[in-house]
């Protein structure tokens, strides 16, 4: 008989709790889930809140010492709204969302091998991947990814900075040549723009969201039972 793991909500009860209170839902089965919310509306909430620009700018130097502290909602609509969006976020970092089908960017240019990757502004913005000069002079060489307009290319997760890090990867590395970028590593890095693209869209949208709602920190639920 094949083993299934048990899979159990990673949610405290005290969190919980507090979550349904904010809510205004009665709990339900053996973790206390709020009625009618599914542990992945819980995680979409978090993941939508946490990249929200103004909740970053807000505490960033709180961010810097300490882990994210989650704000519980002021309301079922903002909970819905971001779980939304929260989710989208989600399909989307996991590569799994529809809006990947259909490519945005062309890589033009008949040279696949990995040399210096850079971005100009031209044609809409081209990361080229075999270009010339130095990264504070970088020049335009003869093949790479358009459109990537800036935004995109200097999006940031963490300390990297996605559009080149990804192709920086698979450059020359101790003498060795860079990689000769497959179809599927082309069909992938169409993915990565577009996901950039649309992260930096939900990303505005999500503050937006909040903002409809009373903005930091109106929105949101800042009771004694927000803080236990």
């Amino acid at each position: 008989m094949a083993f299934e793991p048990r899979r159990e909500p990673n949610f405290s009860r005290p969190f919980l709790m507090a979550l349904s209170v904010c809510l205004g839902l009665g709990q339900r089965g053996n973790y206390g889930l709020p009625t009618g919310i599914y542990p992945e509306d819980v995680f979409h909430y978090i993941y939508s809140i946490f990249h929200s620009p103004s909740y970053r700018n807000r505490y960033a130097e709180f961010l810097k010492i300490d882990f994210p502290r989650v704000p519980l909602p002021g309301s079922l609509d903002l909970f819905r709204e971001s779980v939304r969006l929260g989710g989208e976020l989600v399909a989307l970092h996991l590569l799994e969302s529809t809006t990947l089908d259909t490519p945005r960017t062309s890589f033009i240019g008949n040279n696949r091998r990995v040399g210096k990757v850079g971005w100009t502004p031209g044609r809409g913005g081209t990361v080229w991947t075999d270009g010339k000069g130095s990264k504070a002079k970088f020049k335009p060489g003869t093949s790479g990814f358009y459109p990537v307009p800036e935004d995109v290319w200097n999006f940031h997760v963490g300390g990297y900075q996605v559009c080149e890090k990804w192709l920086k990867d698979r450059g020359p590395k101790k003498g060795k040549p860079g990689r000769i970028l497959t179809d599927e590593d082309v069909a992938h890095y169409h993915k990565i723009v577009i996901a950039l693209t649309e992260t930096i869209r939900l990303m505005a949208e999500i503050d937006h969201v909040i903002d409809a709602h009373g903005g930091w920190p109106d929105a949101f639920d800042t009771s004694e039972n927000a803080r236990n």
